[in-house]
């Protein structure tokens, strides 16, 4: 019996913004733009797959 695994391909990253140094937690899979909470800037915008993320990722969570 063959038994499959799905891998679970998106996670949370934690990003640091270049303009106010605020971190936020943010998907990698972000199907709407995603703006820092602090500042207004745009941290990822979506590409239909995984968003083009344009902040400093800290940590990616599994």
């Amino acid at each position: 019996m063959v038994q499959l695994t799905r891998e679970n391909r998106s996670k949370f990253v934690k990003v640091k913004c270049p303009d106010c140094e605020n971190e936020q937690t943010i998907f990698d899979r972000a199907c709407t733009p995603v703006d820092c909470i602090v500042c207004g800037s745009n941290l990822a915008t979506p590409t239909g797959g995984k968003a083009q993320i344009k902040a400093e990722i800290i940590t990616a969570f599994e």
